[in-house]
């Protein structure tokens, strides 16, 4: 496997497990467009590729997994633009979820907004007790749009979602992991060797068994594509409200936001 890329880092062991690194520690590994193209080019070889096994899902640095979306580009969306940004994020987030081999988050530092989600989309997640996970968007005037609205639920629970999106607050790898977000929360030294320990045993089971099981299990979510594009079509919605164009100011700004509910 040779790609290259400027966004990631790419590279496929002997033991056919590919690590996926985003690899912008200077923007805490925000998510642009770039990025998700990028994203979608990588996994879309891995799917292709008979060499790959597993892949691990990581950010560079130490401060980051993936900080969120890059909210300078926020300034230009309106109801269309939103709405096809949202899809967007979310095609390359369902490529890793039916990527067909087991993929793993490897999560250190922050994980926000789209970071979050991007996490949510791969199959298990391992946490460094440094990290934090939120869906922070009602602070800008919108909502998750990459899929958080549906994916959160389905992994934590409605009332848990809820809470996490509603209120925007960030949580803790320890109460990521009560609340059944991360599979595992480690050191921050042991992130990768854990994430890697845990793949490894996966792909030491049936590879046939692995990918129905994959497969088996993402049908029990056939709704979910339903529930995405109305996602996207509220994304692009809240993209027209003052509130949003507040918000998105506000952050930019560095000031607290002052909503007025239009």
């Amino acid at each position: 496997m040779d790609l290259s890329f400027q966004t990631l880092l790419c590279a496929l062991d002997d033991e056919g497990i590919a690590t996926v690194t985003v690899n912008r520690p200077d923007k805490l590994n925000a998510l642009n467009a770039q990025v998700i193209d990028e994203l979608d080019a990588c996994f879309r070889d891995l799917e292709s590729n008979p060499k790959v096994r597993g892949v691990l899902l990581t950010g560079a640095g130490p401060k980051s997994f993936v900080a969120g979306a890059d909210i300078a580009r926020f300034t230009e969306l309106n109801v269309e633009s939103g709405h096809a940004f949202a899809l967007r994020g979310q095609e390359v987030f369902n490529r890793v979820e039916n990527l067909g081999k087991p993929v793993i988050a490897a999560v250190n530092g922050y994980a926000l907004g789209g970071g979050c989600e991007l996490a949510m989309a791969c199959h298990l997640r391992v946490a460094s007790e440094n990290a934090r996970f939120g869906q922070p968007e009602v602070n800008l005037g919108i909502l998750p749009g990459y899929g958080g609205t549906q994916r959160l639920p389905r992994i934590v629970g409605r009332g848990r979602a809820l809470e996490m999106i509603l209120t925007g607050e960030p949580i803790t790898a320890a109460r990521a992991y009560e609340i059944g977000l991360v599979n595992r929360v480690v050191g921050a030294d042991d992130l990768q060797a854990a994430a890697r320990e845990m793949l490894t045993g996966i792909l030491a089971k049936a590879p046939l068994a692995v990918r129905m099981a994959l497969d088996a299990i993402r049908m029990s979510d056939v709704v979910l594509d339903q529930g995405l594009e109305y996602e996207a079509v509220l994304f692009g919605q809240a993209c027209a409200t003052r509130d949003f164009k507040e918000g998105v100011a506000a952050f930019l700004e560095r000031r607290p936001a002052r909503f007025d509910g239009n």
